[in-house]
């Protein structure tokens, strides 16, 4: 049997970049978390190098391969009550780079970290590990309305944008219900904002584990 087969609908982008199969309950996500696009911190010398945007401030950081291990609900529901999201990984997304939420450590803004964001709005932690804070826009530059990704939850995440063109009207978690191309009969999903929460605000369902 093809694993892909009894994935939810949209995980087969996520496997083309990571390990993804189901066990039980769960979508099992292994990822090595390196990004399918050029950054400045591949590092000069590297095929995958490319310059900073203006303004940018390079961290002291770099890309290095990570042993994400991400088992999200594969029917996701809303829970009665919501859950704050986690520093670290938070979800993953369809090119196999995890999402971190709209802190930096301890909790604070990102204000002081956003001028070391790449031109796809990623950068790596202290342990090299490359994330997005805000809308992966590598993913979204050709449809403002495209899967994203998943939250830890087991919810999907969307681009800025519905697929009629038309602006999101999000709840506290930075969700809503609607159709989707991948879910027609409609779904609870997230959508990007270009303002804090960003991504996922809090989980609207019950949050699977991550491991790193």
């Amino acid at each position: 049997m093809d694993p892909l087969t009894n994935l939810p609908p949209g995980f087969s982008q996520v496997a083309a970049h990571a390990t993804v199969y189901r066990s039980g309950a769960y979508v099992v996500v292994q990822t090595l978390d390196i990004p399918d696009h050029k950054s400045p911190y591949f590092g000069v010398g590297n095929a995958n190098y490319i310059a900073g945007p203006a303004g940018f401030v390079q961290n002291p950081n770099s890309i290095a391969a990570q042993n994400y291990v991400l088992k999200i609900p594969a029917q996701p529901t809303c829970a009665s009550t919501t859950t704050d999201t986690a520093l670290d990984a938070i979800g993953v997304a369809t090119n196999g780079v995890v999402f971190f939420n709209q802190y930096a450590a301890g909790f604070t803004a990102l204000t002081s970290e956003i001028i070391t964001f790449d031109q796809y709005n990623g950068h790596p932690a202290q342990q090299n590990n490359y994330h997005y804070h805000k809308e992966p826009v590598y993913l979204t530059a050709s449809n403002p309305a495209a899967l994203v990704g998943w939250a830890l939850d087991g919810f999907p995440i969307y681009g800025p944008k519905n697929p009629d063109g038309s602006t999101p009207v999000l709840d506290i978690c930075n969700g809503q219900f609607s159709a989707t191309p991948e879910f027609p009969g409609g779904i609870y999903h997230y959508n990007v904002t270009a303002t804090a929460p960003y991504l996922v605000g809090c989980y609207a369902g019950t949050p699977g584990t991550k491991s790193n």
